[in-house]
């Protein structure tokens, strides 16, 4: 069960950070992962759908515990994969092209998961009924990005921030690009892996090629209800945003932004396009992460911070993991902030005792 905020006290400068019982008991981890069905959730951004009209969200099903499906109709929607017939998933592949069909027996759907059609079932008295349709998920879309969740709320203020700080980016044209998908199994509680993306001060121990193109000194962290901003200033020479003047960045030469949005949602905006992590907890000492690429400009692909995004990846995995050995210790409890580097985590910390 969750600890009281006051736990993690609000002035950095005197906090604890969280007990390891938050890293390392399973009572713990199943109880944080149930306010995961109370937040958004990326689904997808609207170019996974181009040559389709519905993807399974199989990350999804994976966070809060319901399989659904995204779709191409009028409108993009995220409605459920679960046949209201007999139960089967409607959708047992990744793309469909047709109107939904499941594969059991055969009953129908359209795109905005309204009942059909279904075969031998002339005679069955009050039939179809709304409960025959599939149900719609809560679906929120943003320049192109597609959230959904099962009772979601707590958006807006993350919402508010990117579009007054990045509105200026076309993330809607952007363009999915399957080659940069990717997906780690790693042997660490995944909010040790957010714990890890919210602070760069482990980025010249650990990162030696993103040290290079990033100025660590003028390394920014923003709060914000929901979530945290952190912004990569570009070294001397180094790919960055050519920001327009209406922007409060402008004069600033960004080489990243570096989103997360509660819980897990990590949202990586370069020069060249976006990647996003998907932060998907498997047990209480096991993360899937999730990657997907969004190109905006090809020919800034493989520069600057966005440059080499494997090799960090990998760099960051191998720290967590070793991390999760140690709380895992009887030796270790709780530590402290730096007030300079770790206000993000420290702000992660209090929301997640909230």
């Amino acid at each position: 069960m969750a600890l009281p905020l006051s736990i993690i006290d609000p002035d950095i400068t005197k906090a604890r950070t969280l007990p390891s019982s938050y890293y390392t008991d399973n009572d713990m981890f199943l109880d944080l992962k149930k306010a995961f069905r109370q937040s958004w959730h990326l689904a997808g951004h609207q170019s996974q759908l181009a040559g389709c009209t519905a993807i399974s969200l199989d990350h999804i099903e994976s966070l809060v515990g319901e399989p659904m499906l995204m779709t191409a109709g009028e409108e993009t929607r995220c409605i459920s994969n679960v046949c209201t017939h007999r139960g089967m998933l409607v959708s047992d592949g990744k793309c469909h092209n047709q109107i939904l069909q499941c594969p059991y027996h055969g009953r129908t759907f359209g795109l905005d998961g309204k009942f059909r059609a279904m075969p031998e079932f002339g005679g069955v008295t009050d039939f179809p009924t709304p409960d025959d349709d599939l149900r719609r998920f809560p679906t929120l879309v943003w320049k192109g990005l597609v959230f959904t969740g099962v009772e979601p709320s707590g958006l807006d203020q993350s919402i508010e921030e990117m579009e007054n700080r990045i509105g200026w980016i076309p993330i809607e044209s952007f363009e999915n690009d399957p080659s940069r998908h990717r997906s780690y199994d790693i042997e660490a509680n995944w909010a040790l892996y957010v714990d890890n993306y919210l602070e760069g001060f482990h980025i010249p121990f650990v990162h030696q090629g993103l040290h290079n193109s990033l100025d660590y000194d003028n390394y920014r962290t923003i709060l914000f209800e929901g979530g945290v901003l952190q912004m990569g200033i570009a070294s001397e020479g180094e790919p960055a945003f050519e920001i327009p003047e209406h922007s409060p960045d402008f004069g600033l030469r960004v080489a990243a932004y570096y989103y997360w949005i509660f819980p897990g949602l990590m949202l990586n905006f370069y020069p060249w396009g976006l990647s996003v992590n998907l932060v998907v907890p498997l047990s209480v000492n096991r993360t899937r992460i999730i990657y997907h690429g969004f190109v905006g400009d090809e020919s800034m692909l493989g520069k600057g911070a966005g440059g080499d995004l494997d090799k960090v990846e990998e760099e960051d995995q191998e720290i967590v993991e070793a991390t999760q050995r140690g709380v895992s210790s009887e030796e270790y409890d709780r530590g402290r902030y730096s007030p300079t580097k770790e206000s993000g985590v420290h702000h992660f910390h209090r929301m997640l005792t909230s």
